[in-house]
């Protein structure tokens, strides 16, 4: 599906942002290993959280799908698999978060997704699984799925890289469930947002653990997780796109659904754009934005890697140069960010040198809309939609239909704040 985007002089008005994807996706894996039912309320429903709810199906919980709220009932820790394999689909979060989780049973498990998670590498993980008593086979390329997983696991010491934060998770999601206590030494770890929001959950199900400087892990087995209700917040990595569309136009949008305390990552946007020159105010469930003479700035994306194809874009017509940097891993995630907004931007004009680990932008009055390729990745997409707004001509964008992996309504939301 193709997409054209028509410029525009401003934006205006509110939005609802929907809910945020991490969190579901935690609520939907806690809430099958609990006893009982659980109740989410106002989960994301989208295609990742979909291949969730598949992946906790075939584990052995169930899942009652109403428009406010989904309710699970758990599997009270034990693994009843009702199939063979998981399809995740293109949802990392998934794949990685789920794998630890299959390890608790004794029945071997294969996982797969589409050709954008068969190239994802999940080596790593799986090593540190193997230490703590799983059965490993990896039948994808180059230490990426499909693998096979075979518990139980035991518990005892491993050293992980995370170059995604989604290794560690998966392993603090995991150990509190085995019948050992396990020690995990973290010698690397990126993201580390979404290791604090994983943390959270724990903490709300009061498991015991330590924690090191983030460094290292001790976690008790033979612990529970209890069934919850719980409220799913606003996205801050969906509202980026939405809060930078604002700031390229120099427009004035309200975001609703929006909490500065929550544990996201992305929260750290409003401050990157407020320190480019945008005026942010912040109530209790909104944030109201207003865009101005934006500047260059060097952003330091290592906890925040999904904003950067929004923030190279908004670094576009920042007066200056922009510099982000110490984001390696946007190059691990469903395509090598780095290089893709660099090559997409680049066709619509933009002054751009590529960094291993990010890009500088030297930023400029306007772009030139142009046909660029959205390379089935969502984030990709939207990123290059908001850039169409404050170019010159209309931009067109293939392979759209990929948005609905984590925002099925963005294009809607971006329709009803644009001029008609």
């Amino acid at each position: 599906m193709k997409r054209i985007i028509i410029p525009v002089n401003s934006i205006s008005g509110e939005i609802t942002i929907p809910a945020s994807k991490s969190h579901t996706i935690r609520a939907l894996l806690i809430a099958a290993m609990a006893e009982g039912n659980s109740v989410i309320l106002n989960p994301l429903d989208s295609a990742d959280t979909r291949s969730c709810i598949t992946a906790i199906e075939t584990l052995g919980a169930r899942v009652k799908v109403k428009d406010d709220r989904w309710i699970v009932k758990g599997t009270g820790g034990k693994i009843n698999l009702t199939g063979d394999s998981i399809d995740v689909g293109n949802s990392g979060t998934t794949l990685y978060l789920t794998a630890g989780l299959a390890a608790l049973g004794t029945e071997q498990l294969t996982f797969t997704g589409d050709e954008q998670i068969k190239s994802r590498p999940v080596e790593s993980l799986l090593k540190s699984l193997r230490e703590l008593g799983a059965e490993i086979t990896i039948t994808g390329e180059n230490g990426c799925p499909p693998f096979s997983i075979k518990g139980p696991l035991t518990g005892g010491k491993t050293s992980i890289e995370c170059p995604t934060s989604q290794y560690l998770s998966s392993l603090l999601l995991c150990t509190p469930l085995i019948e050992g206590n396990s020690e995990i030494k973290v010698p690397l770890l990126r993201e580390k947002p979404y290791v604090e929001m994983t943390l959270n959950w724990l903490d709300k199900q009061f498991i015991t653990y330590t924690n090191t400087d983030y460094n290292s892990f001790s976690i008790t087995g033979k612990q529970k997780y209890e069934s919850f209700v719980r409220q799913v917040p606003g996205d801050f990595s969906s509202a980026t796109f939405f809060l930078c569309a604002a700031a390229i136009t120099k427009s004035s949008l309200t975001l609703r659904g929006l909490d500065m305390n929550d544990s996201q990552g992305d929260k750290e946007v409003v401050n990157m754009l407020k320190e480019m020159g945008c005026f942010i105010d912040i109530g209790t469930n909104h944030i109201t934005i207003k865009g101005g003479n934006l500047k260059g700035v060097e952003l330091d994306l290592n906890n925040t890697p999904d904003a950067l194809p929004a923030m190279a874009v908004t670094a576009c017509f920042a007066e200056g140069k922009t510099k982000i940097f110490n984001v390696p891993q946007a190059r691990l995630k469903e395509t090598d960010r780095i290089a893709v907004m660099k090559k997409e931007l680049e066709k619509m004009g933009a002054e751009i040198e590529e960094l291993p680990d990010g890009l500088i932008i030297t930023g400029k009055d306007k772009l030139t809309g142009t046909g660029v390729s959205g390379h089935k990745d969502h984030r990709i997409i939207m990123a290059l939609a908001i850039a169409g707004l404050a170019s010159e001509g209309e931009t067109t964008i293939d392979n759209t239909s990929a948005v609905s992996i984590t925002f099925p309504i963005f294009f809607e939301l971006l329709d009803q704040i644009c001029p008609h």
